[in-house]
């Protein structure tokens, strides 16, 4: 009876890691890109990237929240401690106010997980100089 326990429980883990990798969608670069344009509003990527409202995003994933130089973040992003990997750059896309409370970040977020892969695979591309990878 044991064993068979254990066994259903491995089974039941195994069976909810594979929904949670299934959950997370493999992100379109292209279609990142022309997503961005709502973006671009007020981020810039690429080379020497002008001055905008928000931050530049080059080599934004991995990164710490709140640390490139030269913009003033507000107090919470810069006390966030957050590390922009895919999955946290996902949450901001979410809604940026529901993952740091108190950001200047005016945003309401994408429903669509597809569309907030898609934005992550094109800023993965570029490094902290602007260059692509």
């Amino acid at each position: 009876m044991k064993i068979w326990m254990l066994v259903a429980g491995i089974g039941t883990v195994a069976l909810a890691g594979t929904a949670i990798a299934a959950a997370v969608p493999k992100g379109d670069a292209a279609h990142g890109q022309q997503l961005f344009a709502r973006c671009a509003a007020c981020h810039k990527v690429g080379p020497n990237p002008a001055r905008s409202i928000g931050p530049a995003l080059n080599g934004v994933v991995g990164r710490t929240a709140g640390s490139e130089a030269g913009y003033r973040y507000s107090p919470a992003m810069k006390a966030s401690g957050i590390k922009w990997d895919a999955a946290n750059l996902d949450k901001l896309l979410q809604g940026p106010s529901k993952l740091v409370p108190g950001t200047k970040m005016i945003f309401p977020g994408l429903q669509s997980a597809q569309d907030r892969a898609d934005i992550v695979a094109y800023l993965q591309q570029y490094k902290a100089d602007g260059s692509k990878k």
